[in-house]
């Protein structure tokens, strides 16, 4: 699954911990996604998937939320488009 990222941000706060967004499209879909990102100490990441401007095919979100959870490579490379956003203090 070849994905073009759109854009990404990640903030950071000792009560939120590491927050990030990711705009992203897939190849071959017509909608966008976001993803939002969430860690406590940037180690192990939860996450929720969703349409990012209109809503579209189930099929189409749960394919791409399948290959998130499969593709270890593709879901790195989310985290790391947010993570390169983060302001280092």
């Amino acid at each position: 699954m070849k994905v073009n990222i759109l854009h990404a941000s990640m903030t950071n706060s000792k009560e939120s911990g590491f927050v990030g967004k990711v705009h992203f499209e897939v190849e071959g879909q017509t909608n966008q996604y976001e993803i939002t990102l969430h860690s406590r100490k940037a180690t192990e990441w939860g996450y929720g998937l969703f349409f990012l401007n209109e809503s579209g095919k189930e099929e189409d979100l749960l394919a791409v939320e399948d290959e998130l959870e499969e593709n270890d490579e593709l879901f790195d490379s989310l985290v790391k488009a947010a993570w390169d956003t983060l302001e280092k203090k």
